[in-house]
């Protein structure tokens, strides 16, 4: 497995990041002692960044990672979240400073550690003041319980609000991204990939697997396995039985056959070759789709592949996009890019 640095800080992370939202859920994920079997084959591997969030499981999820990593807590770059809901109480959710200082402690007892390296904000919140959140984020750096500080599910504006916002109140920023990723979902290449490669912000994709789709156990005609996500999640059906996505889910499986690559290696592989992109996380409920996706750690896609991935899953292009593209064409022309 390579490391790289997340975004412009100092920290080097595996090119795979071990997702935890399978661990300790019980209708499409596992129990403690397969998680923990994963943990160690993963580390063992080479890996070394791990991701989960509070709400995972409602706190369970952490609570697992942190008895998997207690004696191998330095080996780790150890990710976590903060927002959703962790009660039925008003301030059991959000980004105000009560809930973010409530979170950060909680989350430290789950996980039976004294410092989290990259802590999350799990969405944007509006009904607490962008300032507020921040502040309390950056408490949360100084006194040592915070490494650095990211978000997930922001657009663009948002991301660039809050750092420029960071860098006015001289806080802590947000030097990662956590956004949706994946062939089936490559909207953030209009703005957030720009905007997170000019800026020095690590990006690291959640589902870059489609959910299920792109593993190559979805196919045209067929049904989604039983005790698939894509099975029992709603959102995921939905997404299995879009034509485009079913197409594009065809391509992967295509790719694979000619390289004599699974069809999840070649999912993952397509996102790590992305540039701007740190590691995507992955999830496994068993040690062998584990085994399965670490390969694609250390594979390289030729252009043929590439080419027809691209093709198979670009984004349509859109108003101001394709004025751009138009402008670049006139520049182009004139001999200036």
């Amino acid at each position: 497995m390579k490391l790289r640095t997340l975004g412009r800080t100092g920290l080097k992370v595996s090119n795979l990041c071990l997702g935890a939202m399978t661990f300790g859920n019980a209708q499409w994920g596992c129990d403690e002692g397969t998680s923990r079997k994963i943990i160690d084959r993963f580390l063992d591997a080479g890996g070394n960044f791990i991701d989960t969030a509070d709400v995972y499981s409602n706190g369970v999820s952490e609570e697992i990672c942190g008895r998997a990593l207690r004696e191998r807590r330095h080996q780790v770059v150890l990710a976590t979240k903060v927002a959703g809901p962790m009660g039925a109480g008003p301030n059991d959710l959000g980004l105000s400073r009560r809930h973010i200082l409530d979170a950060i402690d909680a989350s430290l007892r789950r996980l039976g550690t004294d410092f989290i390296d990259l802590y999350q904000v799990h969405a944007y919140d509006p009904t607490s003041p962008l300032e507020e959140t921040l502040r309390a984020l950056d408490d949360c750096v100084r006194s040592g319980k915070v490494r650095y500080v990211g978000c997930s599910n922001y657009s663009a504006w948002q991301l660039m609000k809050a750092n420029a916002l960071a860098r006015e109140l001289r806080t802590a920023r947000y030097d990662c991204l956590q956004p949706q990723y994946s062939l089936v979902c490559r909207h953030i290449e209009r703005e957030h990939l720009p905007l997170c490669r000019e800026e020095g912000i690590g990006v690291i994709p959640w589902s870059p697997l489609g959910g299920g789709l792109l593993t190559g156990k979805m196919r045209k005609g067929a049904a989604a396995p039983a005790g698939s996500r894509a099975a029992v999640d709603p959102a995921n059906r939905e997404r299995f039985g879009a034509e485009r996505n079913l197409e594009i889910a065809e391509t992967v499986v295509g790719v694979a056959e000619r390289i004599r690559k699974s069809a999840s290696q070649v999912a993952l592989a397509w996102v790590i070759q992305q540039p701007g992109v740190a590691a995507p996380i992955f999830g496994a409920r068993t040690l062998e789709q584990l085994e399965d996706n670490l390969a694609a750690a250390d594979l390289v896609l030729d252009a043929e592949a590439l080419r027809a991935l691209d093709a198979a899953s670009a984004l349509e292009l859109v108003y101001p996009y394709d004025f751009h593209a138009r402008v670049r064409g006139m520049m182009a022309a004139q001999g200036f890019v």
